[in-house]
């Protein structure tokens, strides 16, 4: 069985995770799959943002 209070945490980092902090991990990834992982967060972070935005009419 996983540990699933550490995932949770782990989510709740990653979600307040800023555009330049994904950036940053992109950019200083070691591998071609860690790349691809963090920009997939970089992706669920920003349609998270643009979702809020459009719902909220501030556009």
């Amino acid at each position: 069985m996983c540990d699933v209070a550490k995932y949770s945490k782990m989510y709740k980092d990653i979600k307040n995770l800023q555009p330049e902090d994904t950036l940053q991990l992109v950019l200083e990834s070691k591998t071609k799959d860690e790349r691809e992982f963090f920009e997939l967060i970089g992706n669920y972070l920003l349609q998270k943002k643009q979702k809020e935005v459009i719902e909220g009419n501030l556009f």
